[in-house]
């Protein structure tokens, strides 16, 4: 079993993944203050490895975390992302080296949306495409491109460093149109609510809530939509917290996706574009963050 963390915004998850069938087994959840002092963050994360029964000694670990981060130094490079900023610089290959139980031999660390999406085509929803694209929604908006099992950064369709987040709609940033903060902000107007509750009006008709979501996702699927065309993807899986409201993402996505030039046709056929939410949840991002032992990290 290969111990791994994952490592995310308001939580950090540590879990052993059986490399051969993808299992996950002795779980352990902790909270996570992305806006603590580095110390503070880097403890909790040791605390929570320190909880997961019989880690193996002198073992290869495997970390998932957002970027920006060096993954090939272990160094956070956090900067204008409202996270993990405290940790700007921080050498953490040698912090968890230090502190992770049982004498660990090497950290092998992997872009959370790059883990996410290796999981998800390695047992979940993208398991038989050749060329795959994961999206996470959430607090930001995190992506994937996979061809043949290999991370892409860069080709047609890929946007900068793979990063969609660094695509801009209409002149404004990705992010301030799609992500928690550009919802609340179009339609709470300082009203104490959050995504799932506005989630929760629109599926009770009230219509200005539907129409902050579909503009929202209908925006993600036509700049979506070209790259997956020009990128030959043939499933796009998506994930993060805001994917539990699939009722109300799917259908302003699937039609966006369509405009764009990649109708999702649906059906089992791993050769038919898929749209399709992710199936293994949280475990998507332990099993790719396995996968990185065995491989190259990033």
């Amino acid at each position: 079993m290969i111990p791994v963390l994952e490592i995310g915004g308001t939580h950090v998850t540590a879990a052993l993944v059986s490399p051969r069938t993808a299992a996950v087994a002795a779980r352990v959840r902790r909270p996570l203050d992305a806006q603590a002092r580095a110390g503070d963050i880097l403890g909790a994360v040791l605390r929570c490895a320190r909880t997961l029964p019989a880690a193996p000694a002198g073992a290869r670990w495997g970390v998932a975390v957002p970027g920006p981060f060096d993954y090939a130094k272990g160094v956070a490079l956090f900067a204008g992302v409202g996270k993990f900023e405290t940790l700007y610089g921080v050498d953490v290959r040698a912090a968890l080296l230090d502190g992770l139980p049982g004498d660990p031999a090497d950290v092998a660390f992997r872009n959370d949306a790059h883990a996410f999406l290796a999981g998800e085509w390695t047992a979940g929803a993208a398991r038989g495409h050749t060329r795959a694209v994961g999206i996470t929604l959430g607090t930001g908006v995190g992506s994937a491109f996979l061809a043949d099992g290999a991370p892409r950064t860069s080709g047609p369709g890929v946007p900068p460093e793979g990063r969609i987040d660094l695509a801009r709609i209409d002149g404004r940033p990705l992010e301030d149109v799609v992500s928690r903060r550009a919802i609340l902000t179009r339609y709470a107007a300082g009203a104490d609510v959050d995504v799932r509750e506005v989630a929760a009006r629109a599926r009770a008709g009230e219509e200005p809530a539907r129409r902050v979501l579909d503009a929202a996702f209908g925006a993600l699927g036509a700049e979506l939509g070209p790259r997956l065309a020009a990128f030959r993807a043939t499933a796009l899986v998506v994930g993060g917290s805001m994917a539990e409201s699939w009722d109300l993402v799917a259908p302003p996505l699937t039609a966006a996706l369509a405009a764009g030039g990649w109708p999702p046709a649906g059906g089992p056929s791993p050769g038919a574009r898929r749209l399709a939410r992710a199936v293994l949840g949280e475990d998507a991002g332990l099993v790719g963050a396995a996968a990185a032992v065995g491989g190259a990290a990033g």
